[in-house]
């Protein structure tokens, strides 16, 4: 997600943390760092020069209460999260949502990755289709619905009346929480289209009004947001894929400078590539010192505690625990997000060494190696070496360079879990930040 502005983000951290003295020469060029970042993710200028003049005045001028490093540090999370605003909280609680954007935004894929995500919430959603000019969007609307077990709607055959559908969608689904109504998307702002979304409005009242927006569009999303919000009050903004494109950072900004904030983000293909927007998390992710609150719920979501009989905070990591990791690791989601969620520059790890790209066969690969290693190889891997290294790559059908990567894999994830475990390393922004909880999920 906004690799590339991430990438710079995090060097421009890593450059600070590692920087024999803070001074206004030091501070200089961190701040010529942030602006090229921000300027190549289409922040807008003005932002991103009053950005500049608060991160120079506050980090040479302001009492600090920390060492300078970590002041600095924070002080850039913090004006960071200034320009981006802060989310919207959408309650967990029966309501109707309207779901209005342009034509290719992504609204389609964005309700059922809604109904998704207030499903997992253990709310009953379902979706209504009131768009009857795109051909095929009844269909694709359908089939999302279908593979995530939502109940769909679109009215009779042959019904065009939109005003009917939606108004008998919301009958037909009175004992659902969650009543989402996917509208037609708009080429364009016009006057005639608008005309229909304030007439659905007017007929469904629904508590919620979301505006989906491509974040490829940049800046231009504070000028859709305000069309849409003067036509029907919108009450929140999704912005999707976030994942594809450089510009996200600039839609973000731009969507701030608007009355309304930004509710959730898309971040992938999937159904469940679709988070909940909360600015502290997305920044501190951005900075590399991830984002643990996101990650105990992500665990909260897929794990149960019996899952895996392991107490990473013992602090002995073996090969065993390692195993069953993967496992619980497995059903919360992609590797690499997790990964992103991690505090791995707070902790004094490059997510760059490798950590992030292991996949999934990767993994499959691993355990494959550990079910050819004794017991006593699981629990004290020092031991493996020679011709146990050997046995270990014939049993599993690879080779000792591979066995060999297993094990600098696993020196890297204990040195991690431990540093997790101990609290060593946490930047400033994150005190407070429950680190036991999350592995205590794990066990």
């Amino acid at each position: 997600m906004l690799g590339k502005l991430s990438s710079s983000l995090k060097e421009s951290i890593r450059k600070i943390a590692k920087a024999k003295r803070i001074d206004k020469r030091t501070v200089d060029e961190l701040v010529r760092d942030i602006q090229r970042a921000l300027l190549q993710a289409d922040v807008k200028i003005s932002l991103v020069k009053e950005l500049s003049d608060r991160i120079r005045e506050r980090s040479l001028k302001e009492k600090m209460v920390l060492n300078p490093r970590e002041h600095v540090i924070k002080v850039v999370y913090e004006e960071l999260i200034n320009i981006i605003g802060k989310g919207v909280e959408v309650p967990l609680k029966p309501q109707k949502i309207m779901m209005v954007g342009l034509h290719g935004a992504g609204k389609t894929s964005s309700c059922a990755k809604l109904a998704r995500y207030f499903q997992k919430k253990g709310l009953k959603p379902a979706v209504i289709c009131a768009d009857v000019y795109r051909p095929g969007a009844s269909d694709q609307l359908r089939q999302l619905c279908d593979k995530i077990g939502v109940p769909f709607y679109d009215g009779q055959p042959e019904d065009r009346n939109v005003l009917r559908i939606v108004t008998s969608g919301v009958n037909e689904f009175d004992k659902y929480d969650i009543k989402i109504i996917d509208t037609a998307g708009r080429h364009a702002l016009e006057p005639e289209m608008i005309d229909e979304i304030m007439d659905i409005e007017k007929a469904t009242k629904p508590e919620q009004r979301f505006i989906v927006l491509d974040a490829s569009i940049g800046q231009q999303a504070s000028v859709q947001a305000k069309a849409f919000d003067d036509a029907i009050g919108i009450t929140g903004i999704i912005i999707t894929k976030m994942d594809g494109t450089a510009k996200g950072g600039g839609a973000l900004s731009a969507v701030a400078e608007t009355d309304s904030g930004v509710a959730f983000i898309g971040t992938g293909e999937t159904v469940d590539d679709f988070e909940k927007f909360e600015s502290d998390g997305f920044i501190s992710r951005l900075l590399g010192m991830g984002d643990i609150k996101s990650l105990i719920a992500m665990a909260e979501e897929s794990l149960n505690p019996e899952d895996v009989d392991v107490d990473i905070l013992k602090g002995k990591f073996t090969l065993k625990d390692l195993y069953m990791q993967l496992e619980a690791l497995k059903k919360m989601g992609p590797f690499k997000k997790i990964m992103q969620m991690l505090p791995l520059g707070g902790l004094g790890l490059d997510i760059n060494d490798g950590m992030s790209q292991i996949t999934e066969d990767k993994l499959k690969c691993f355990k494959v190696m550990m079910d050819s290693m004794t017991e006593e190889e699981l629990t004290e891997p020092k031991i493996i070496s020679g011709s146990r290294l050997r046995r270990i790559a014939h049993g599993s059908g690879t080779s000792t360079a591979e066995v060999n990567e297993l094990i600098k894999y696993h020196r890297m994830m204990q040195k991690m879990m431990k540093s997790i475990s101990s609290g060593r390393g946490n930047m400033p922004m994150m005190k407070g930040i429950p680190m036991g909880k999350m592995m205590k999920k794990m066990r």
